[in-house]
């Protein structure tokens, strides 16, 4: 029934209902400004699995499908800006044994043709590309060098718009099938990737297998893989069967040993995601890959091409980027994070530049979590936290992302272990599938408390401290669930960030057993930010758009368009229809 209201009503009722719709879909959808939550766990189903074998080298989705030196492994990155995007492959055959000869980067070209019309290609670009090798100085150890890994930067692209795309050599001829990709949009208040995925501790199990079905199904615009990709280190160089607990099944390695080609199936697994939607990684203690002569991390540092040079860190451990209103920051925790040295350096001084007109969304990324109510890695990394810490609470950092902990946690706003309306939310999600199975045991739960010489790091310190305040005052583990501990879950799963606005962006947690039930939702909830009570005592540039107060009919018009509610929608659509005939 169409609803018609005189004209001096219409723009108030509007008003109202759109009002009254957000009040209904709050009911149903929490907010962080409901919080602090009262700490709630979920306990394991002990009707899953705690984890499964990883899927065999030959398996469909880890096996070569090309021949020759046609492009495989296809991945796209973002640069530091909507007008440029990495393009990434890998061609040829790698080599593992005793005695490996690397490829010639050289004999392979490095090309991307693109357009904005299918089969018609009016640019082309071409980049550089190298090979690396993993050896080891030990007997019975085999060796192994890569295929030739390419890199191409495109430039110039149109922000928010769709290309078509072949890579390869086209002197070969060896290029690619045609792929699609899209840009993201231009920096603004107004303008959001639709969909991002966050995802941790992945693997190559069946596990990650549902994983990355199930974040395909989400549809994501772009990807952020917060650290421990592959897990080749759960393999000796010889291959065969990889292990749950290295230590426990390898115990007379001479070293942390690694199966390389692990890595060649891994990109090829994610191919079909990766050709067409950007994914930025950052490292995991499980990308460290130690060889001869004390290098590390190869396999990470060739295979990803992220913004460093553009972002003016110049490491491949630390940088940043923008995708739309939200501005990046993906921190090492492997690599020096003390107030002193570089990274430090970098980030105050990026933290400095985001101007919050442009960028209101603050979104900070890195392996190991601070704030962690699990057994498994429990103050872990408490010497990065108090080093820096203060610095993203200055710059009033939104949300973190982290993984290493093998399940989900969503912490209240928190600051010093302190709850605070001005911290960040926290949230864990290593729960990606990986060979090494899920984490059930809580450090409050009895007799789980790790002792102060437990979980010491693969890099950097040991800071262990005892609580100074609180309930938990003089204990080095809380006797329940800590206040800042939202909600814990011990399943697998990824993470879904939609920013709505300035103001709102929404949180939802897909576990993989609802996938195959009625797909409902481990956890969401929105992020609502509020600058005009967390003034930046510092500043970044620019003004906060929220805090100078945006339109309100563009804010509503956002919230009505992205709320998950559907119980009176219909009826406001067409009373707001109505009221512009």
């Amino acid at each position: 029934m169409d609803v018609l209201l005189p004209s001096r009503w219409r723009g108030a009722a509007a008003i109202f209902l759109i009002i009254a719709e957000i009040v209904v879909c709050q009911a149903l959808i929490p907010t962080t400004l409901d919080g602090p939550f009262k700490p709630s766990t979920r306990s394991f189903d002990p009707s899953l699995r705690r984890g499964s074998a990883d899927l065999p080298m030959d398996h469909p989705r880890l096996k070569k499908n090309v021949s020759g030196n046609f492009p495989q492994q296809i991945a796209l990155a973002l640069s530091s800006s909507p007008t440029s995007m990495w393009v990434s492959w890998v061609t040829g055959d790698a080599q593992i044994g005793s005695n490996v000869i690397p490829l010639d980067p050289a004999s392979v070209g490095s090309e991307v043709w693109y357009g904005k019309e299918s089969g018609k290609y009016t640019d082309k670009v071409r980049g550089n590309s190298s090979v690396y090798s993993q050896l080891y100085p030990f007997e019975g150890l085999s060796n192994y060098t890569s295929g030739i890994i390419h890199h191409v930067r495109i430039d110039g692209l149109e922000p928010g718009t769709k290309y078509f795309y072949k890579c390869g050599d086209s002197s070969m001829p060896a290029m690619s099938d045609e792929l699609v990709l899209q840009t993201m949009p231009l920096p603004g208040s107004t303008s959001y990737p639709a969909r991002i995925a966050v995802i941790g501790d992945l693997g190559l199990t069946s596990n990650s297998s549902s994983t990355i079905d199930h974040l395909t199904r989400n549809d994501p615009s772009l990807i952020l893989m917060v650290g421990d990709l592959t897990y080749a280190n759960q393999y000796l160089t010889t291959g065969g069967k990889g292990a749950s607990c290295y230590s426990c099944a390898f115990p007379d390695a001479p070293i942390r040993e690694t199966y390389q080609p692990r890595w060649d199936g891994w990109g090829r697994f994610m191919e079909p995601l990766t050709s067409r939607i950007p994914m930025m990684v950052i490292e995991g203690n499980h990308e460290i890959e130690p060889q001869v002569a004390g290098i590390t991390f190869k396999s990470y540092l060739t295979r990803f091409a992220v913004p460093s040079e553009e972002s003016g860190s110049n490491s491949n451990f630390y940088y940043s980027f923008e995708a739309g209103g939200i501005h990046f920051i993906m921190l090492g925790a492997y690599v020096d994070y003390n107030s002193t040295g570089a990274q430090y350096t970098w980030l105050q001084r990026d933290l400095n530049q985001v101007n919050r007109s442009n960028t209101p969304w603050l979104v900070a990324a890195w392996h190991p979590p601070w704030y962690n109510s699990y057994n498994s890695h429990y103050q872990e990394f408490e010497c990065m936290r108090q080093e820096m810490e203060a610095l993203l609470y200055q710059y009033r950092v939104d949300i973190v992302f982290n993984g290493h902990v093998h399940a989900y946690e969503r912490i209240n706003r928190v600051y010093n272990y302190t709850l605070d309306s001005c911290g960040p939310v926290y949230i864990t999600v290593g729960d990606g599938g990986n060979i090494e199975q899920v984490d059930v045991d809580h450090a409050d739960d009895p007799g789980k408390c790790p002792s102060p010489g437990d979980n010491k790091p693969e890099f950097g310190g040991v800071c262990h401290l005892n609580f100074t305040s609180g309930p938990a005052k003089g204990k080095f583990c809380w006797d329940s669930q800590p206040e800042w501990s939202a909600l814990r879950e011990s399943s697998f799963g990824h993470g879904i960030l939609e920013v709505v606005n300035s103001t709102y962006a929404l949180w939802t947690w897909h576990r993989n057993q609802d996938n195959y039930k009625d797909d409902k939702l481990g956890d969401q909830i929105y992020i609502v930010r509020q600058p005009e009570l967390c003034t930046n005592s510092s500043t970044s540039k620019g003004n906060d758009a929220t805090g100078k107060g945006s339109s309100t009919a563009n804010g509503a018009a956002a919230l009505l368009a992205k709320w998950k509610c559907f119980i009176s929608l219909p009826f406001i659509l067409t009373t707001v229809m109505q009221s512009h005939k």
